[in-house]
């Protein structure tokens, strides 16, 4: 005698386990796409303040983003933050000094990817979403 709880609890863990197998699958190209994101927010912002004034550098599981300031006559390193690809969750966390935020990448029934700021449970806009990783790393001194 099979129960109805239990058929119906084995079927969300199978959708379940497609969903996260899905993310996983778009996690290194879902990676690629946010720093094409991120790398248009550092040119211009670099046309605004000189190309030292930042950089960004992709590798297989995370992209790195440093802003410098210019004080006595050098660039110096301001900020740093980092977006990790972390398959546990599976999305990204970000990391900037003491601060750490995890992002849920998921796929929507249209093969469209999807951002959701696991600690907030709010989904993310590109725009929301860039602005988290870059804003507190390129203006350090302005208030929120």
């Amino acid at each position: 005698m099979a129960f109805q709880w239990l058929q119906m609890r084995i079927q969300e863990e199978k959708d379940r386990r497609q969903r996260e197998s899905s993310a996983l699958e778009r996690l290194p190209a879902a990676l690629a796409e946010l720093h094409t994101h991120l790398l248009t927010c550092l040119e211009e912002y670099i046309l605004s303040f000189g190309p030292e004034a930042a950089d960004i550098v992709l590798s297989p599981n995370r992209i790195k983003v440093t802003s410098r300031e210019f004080r006595e006559g050098r660039w110096h390193p301001a900020a740093k933050v980092e977006v990790v690809a972390v398959a546990e969750i599976p999305g990204f966390r970000i990391e900037r000094g003491e601060y750490s935020m995890a992002v849920e990448v998921g796929v929507l029934p249209s093969n469209k990817l999807f951002y959701r700021d696991r600690e907030q449970d709010k989904y993310l806009t590109m725009d929301e979403f860039t602005r988290r990783i870059l804003d507190r790393a390129l203006f350090p001194k302005l208030r929120d």
